[in-house]
C-alpha cells in the first residue's frame, strides 16, 4: 500500500475540526446585524464546520473517495464517542464542590438525543454526498476546473447535512419560519465559506499532488460508504 507524508496530519486535523464545531459550535445560537441584510440567526459552529468540507474536498481530489471515505468512518466515530462520553458526564453526580456548576455543564454538553443523532446523522450522509460528487466530477471534468466541484460538491453536501440536521434536531420544536431561516441561513454560510476558501483550496491541492506525487482519480472505485478499503 502506498504511504503518504501528509495523510495522516489531514486525518487528525479533519477529526478535531468536525469535534470542536459540533461540541464548542453548537452551545450556541447567535444573532448579528449585516448591513443591508439585517439581524442574521445561526448556531456558531457554522463558523467552523466548513473547514472539515475543505478538508474533505482536498481528500477526495488529491487521494481520491476511498481515503476520503476512511477519514469519514474515523470522524463518525469520534462524534459518536464524544456523544457517549459527553451523555456519561453530565449525567454522573457532581460533588459537593461541583453541584452548583452541574447546570452549566448541563447546558453546555447536555444535547438533547435528537441534536446528537441529527448531527451524527447529517455529517454522515453530507459528507459521502461531498466527497461522492466531488470525484465523480473529477472525472466528467477530467481533473480541470477545480473550482467547479470543490464548490459544486460542496452545495450538494451543505444541502443535505443542513435539511437533515435541522429536521431532525429541531423539527416540530422551533416554529416552521425560524426553522427554514435558520437552516437557509447556515447553507448559505457554509457554502459561502467554500466559495471564499477556493484559492486556499487551490494553493493546498497543489501543493499535495506535488509532494504525494498523486493525482488519484475514482475510475474503478467502489462508491459503497460501507467499505474501508483503499
Amino acid at each position: 500500500m502506498k504511504t503518504y507524508r501528509y495523510y495522516d496530519l489531514i486525518l487528525g486535523a479533519y477529526v478535531c475540526v468536525l469535534l470542536c464545531a459540533n461540541l464548542i459550535g453548537a452551545a450556541k445560537e447567535t444573532t448579528i446585524d449585516v448591513p443591508l441584510v439585517g439581524h442574521v440567526t445561526f448556531l456558531s459552529g457554522v463558523l467552523f464546520f466548513p473547514i472539515s468540507y475543505f478538508f474533505g474536498d482536498i481528500l477526495t481530489e488529491v487521494y481520491g473517495y476511498a481515503r476520503d471515505r476512511r477519514v469519514v468512518w474515523s470522524g463518525f466515530a469520534a462524534l459518536v464517542f464524544a456523544a457517549i462520553m459527553a451523555t456519561v458526564i453530565v449525567h454522573l453526580p457532581p460533588s459537593d464542590f461541583y453541584r452548583d456548576k452541574q447546570a452549566a455543564v448541563e447546558a453546555i454538553f447536555g444535547n438533547t438525543p435528537r441534536i446528537v443523532c441529527g448531527s451524527i446523522t447529517a455529517f454522515w450522509c453530507g459528507s459521502f454526498v461531498n466527497s461522492y460528487v466531488l470525484a465523480k466530477m473529477k472525472l466528467w471534468t477530467r481533473g480541470r476546473w477545480l473550482w467547479t466541484r470543490t464548490i459544486g460538491s460542496t452545495l450538494c453536501g451543505e444541502a443535505v447535512d443542513s435539511l437533515l440536521f435541522y429536521t431532525i434536531a429541531f423539527g416540530g420544536l422551533w416554529p416552521i419560519d425560524h426553522l427554514l431561516q435558520v437552516t437557509a441561513t447556515q447553507y448559505v454560510l457554509k457554502s459561502a465559506w467554500e466559495v471564499l476558501a477556493t484559492p486556499l483550496t487551490y494553493w493546498m491541492v497543489g501543493f499535495l499532488k506535488r509532494m504525494e506525487n498523486e493525482d488519484y482519480f475514482d475510475s474503478n472505485t467502489n462508491f459503497t460508504p460501507f467499505s474501508l478499503k483503499t
